[in-house]
């Protein structure tokens, strides 16, 4: 897949070689289930915990960054792009990037509460405690690769 993208877009790739391969959220049900909201198009931005890309051993990414996002299995199946990132704390996100992570009913107050619970169940399983202070990486994407599933800009 990274191959066939660096061959159709070369000039992306040089200006951000890197990439991750990562998939959605923290089980396999919620990788495939947040996995269809970006194949929908409905799902176009994400929110993790910098120090959960510390944990992992990744650099926090930067815009014109690249990921391979995999379905729950492990299967890489798209290729997504960073196009806005910023870091705040749990309060700074608002009712337009809470629609744009395309989950739930859209609202600001739907992002909150799930996203609450989820941070702090991920956090318990690692023995740690979550806090609203805990600065979260905010990013919009695009999806790049394959062709098929590539937003309408890119093809």
């Amino acid at each position: 897949m990274w191959q066939d993208y660096c061959a159709a877009h070369p000039e992306a790739v040089a200006a951000s070689p890197e990439y991750t391969i990562e998939h959605f959220g923290d089980t396999r049900r919620l990788a495939n289930e947040l996995l269809a909201l970006v194949l929908s198009g409905r799902k176009r931005a994400t929110a993790e915990l910098v120090r959960d890309f510390i944990a992992r051993g990744d650099q926090v990414p930067r815009i014109g960054s690249h990921w391979i996002a995999c379905d729950g299995a492990g299967t890489p199946r798209i290729i997504i792009r960073s196009l806005e990132l910023r870091i705040g704390g749990f309060t700074s996100a608002d009712a337009e990037f809470a629609a744009d992570e395309g989950e739930d009913d859209l609202s600001l107050e739907s992002w909150q509460r799930e996203h609450r619970r989820y941070w702090t169940r991920v956090s318990a399983a690692q023995g740690r405690h979550w806090s609203e202070s805990d600065e979260i990486v905010f990013e919009r994407f695009s999806v790049v690769w394959p062709p098929e599933h590539a937003d309408s800009v890119l093809r």
